[in-house]
């Protein structure tokens, strides 16, 4: 079911761009909500999760502070995408190779805090997909590739958070530091939150639509905890 919901999550967002075509204003307040939530789930769930389990609760943090750096490498490749930067100069033929792989990346390592259920983290991580899903799908449409070509790329996004999972729960790797590699992704999203939470305004005036998405988000998960 899980595997599921992250799919749907994709083909969600992708529908949306081809049905709707959402504008800028209405991803940045999905991306709002989202990443409210995300934060909430993982400040929240994750931490007190990691630091319950853990034993050495520097290298815990060491390795927050190790998600937060690569996910701002990440960023420079992805040119922001997570954020909703959907702005993109291409001459119709490039296919933006480092955005497609950065969140591919991004998606994979989404999956792998997920142990057995978690079900407060796979919505956030549902929820945070769909407005990802909008960005990757608009920079897709602008290559000017057939529509076939986008549906197996955005197929091939989709699988990753899902094969995330199944690493975290299959692979003896990932579950003997499931604790350090949790951390690693808390970094990730309190990078990715934050940033589309505190994100300045223009002319850093106060944003109201922006700011109910914010709180209804934060709500929605300290009330379904």
């Amino acid at each position: 079911m899980n595997y599921i919901l992250l799919i749907l999550s994709v083909l969600i967002g992708s529908s949306l761009v081809f049905l709707l075509k959402p504008s800028n204003k209405i991803v940045r307040l999905l991306l709002a909500f989202s990443g409210a939530y995300l934060l909430a789930v993982t400040i929240l769930h994750l931490l007190p999760e990691v630091y319950t389990d853990a034993t050495d609760y520097k290298k815990i943090g060491i390795f927050i502070l190790i998600g937060i750096i690569l996910q701002s490498v990440l960023e420079s490749f992805s040119k922001g995408a997570e954020h909703g930067h959907i702005h993109i100069h291409t001459d119709g033929k490039k296919f933006p190779t480092l955005l497609f792989v950065s969140l591919c990346l991004h998606a994979l390592s989404e999956g792998l805090p997920i142990h057995n259920g978690n079900e407060n983290l796979i919505w956030a991580i549902v929820v945070h997909k769909i407005p990802i899903a909008i960005v990757l799908t608009t920079f897709l449409l602008h290559t000017k590739y057939s529509k076939s070509t986008i549906f197996i790329f955005l197929t091939f996004f989709g699988l990753m958070s899902p094969i995330g999972i199944y690493l975290a729960n299959k692979v003896a790797f990932f579950t003997e530091y499931q604790s350090e590699i949790t951390a690693l992704i808390i970094g990730v999203f309190l990078h990715i939150s934050t940033i589309i939470l505190f994100e300045s305004s223009e002319n850093h005036k106060f944003n109201l639509q922006k700011f109910t998405a914010i709180l209804l988000g934060i709500l929605l998960t300290i009330f379904t905890l």
